[in-house]
């Protein structure tokens, strides 16, 4: 990977050390001038117009995305954010009474607020599977809990917010597969910093979002639904985008993944994202994976090398999000105290934990990506 050129492509390193990638990543100059574009061309001709006009980069987006995750273009939705995505699929999941949904500890509250609701609503049970040794969900402990059978859904993070671990996704849905249940991904944090292939994942639904590691405009995501659960599936609202009206009081929905889609949304998202990804793609997520890999790895040696720095991170596979703590020192004071060098992390709490509220304290959050340098994270270390 030519670094350099990366960085000259990226206008923000010029001004930032961007330490932040998990929360939303430095958009290429391409990606800008994309959603720039058209916005200017819907300021110039209208945007009905417009959306003609640019009908093939706004369908590229299609292709771009499933080309990146091995799927078909059919089993990709475009939607505005990953939350919206990851509850589009969630929500439209037949629960029964006495069903059972397994998640992990390292869950995100968000969907945590999701189970409880349906479970709620539905008469629905929520199991939380353990962690193991390392951090991640304990496979053996999966597997025991598939067994007992019930099981409409597994649903967990790839990679969790707050500690920098890679969940076993391949070997979930293997054990999903075995079992018969359902398998949601949310890739949030991990599509753009590691290869997601959904053949070799075997996932049935998964939700990912533009403005994290992707490095794409915020306001975009995707969903993608496997073709063959896809029949299964009803979305928790529809309309024209997602189904065709039967006058006088029939729908037919859509046979593709797009009946997750609604009719009005970002569209220069749409085409910035589809530039995003081709980004991604033209630099290799293998690539990608292993100087994310690297850097992050040099990251915590750094940090845990200095006087009271804790390195909170887990896992048997890291990612490049890594927390950590500095005794004495509030995280949110930290986080304002390295913006004031132009120095930009976050800042990652329990409440965002799920069911890890005890597991990780408030910590501050340095997510690296491929543009970032080794003087880069020199420069974090010596202004802590």
């Amino acid at each position: 990977m030519d670094v350099e050129k990366v960085r000259a492509e990226t206008p923000g390193c010029a001004e930032v050390v961007h330490l932040n990638n998990a929360g939303a990543a430095l958009q290429p100059a391409a990606v800008l001038d994309a959603v720039v574009g058209h916005l200017t061309l819907e300021a110039s001709i209208g945007g009905y117009e417009a959306y003609e006009q640019n009908a093939a980069a706004i369908g590229r987006f299609y292709d771009a995305v499933a080309a990146l995750l091995g799927a078909a273009p059919d089993e990709i939705a475009y939607v505005e954010n990953a939350t919206r995505a990851w509850d589009m699929a969630f929500y439209s999941v037949p629960f029964a009474a006495g069903d059972r949904i397994l998640t992990t500890a390292s869950e995100y509250s968000s969907n945590a607020i999701a189970y409880r609701q349906v479970a709620r609503a539905r008469d629905v049970r929520v199991d939380v599977v353990p962690d193991d040794a390392h951090g991640q969900i304990s496979l053996e402990a999966l597997a025991a809990e598939l067994g007992r059978g019930g099981v409409r859904l597994v649903s967990l993070n790839h990679v969790p917010t707050q500690n920098g671990l890679v969940n076993p996704a391949a070997e979930v849905g293997r054990l999903c597969r075995e079992a018969g249940a359902l398998f949601l991904l949310d890739a949030c944090q991990s599509v753009g910093q590691l290869p997601v292939d959904v053949g070799e994942i075997g996932c049935d639904m998964l939700s990912a979002t533009g403005r994290k590691f992707l490095r794409g405009p915020r306001g975009t995501g995707f969903l993608y639904v496997r073709r063959d659960v896809l029949r299964t599936l009803e979305p928790p609202f529809l309309d024209l985008q997602a189904a065709d009206w039967q006058a006088p009081d029939a729908y037919e929905m859509r046979d593709d993944a797009r009946r997750f889609e609604t009719w009005e949304r970002f569209v220069a998202g749409q085409i910035g994202l589809g530039v995003a990804v081709d980004y991604a793609t033209a630099l290799g997520l293998r690539a990608i994976e292993e100087r994310v890999t690297s850097l992050a790895a040099r990251l915590r040696a750094d940090l845990a090398e200095r006087p009271g720095v804790t390195v909170l991170d887990r896992g048997e596979r890291m990612s490049g999000i890594v927390t950590f703590t500095v005794a004495g020192r509030d995280p949110g004071e930290i986080k304002l105290a390295l913006r004031e060098r132009d120095v930009n992390v976050s800042v990652t709490t329990p409440r965002q934990h799920g069911y890890d509220l005890d597991a990780a304290p408030a910590a501050v959050r340095a997510s690296v990506h491929y543009y970032n340098t080794e003087a880069e994270l020199e420069r974090l270390v010596t202004a802590l």
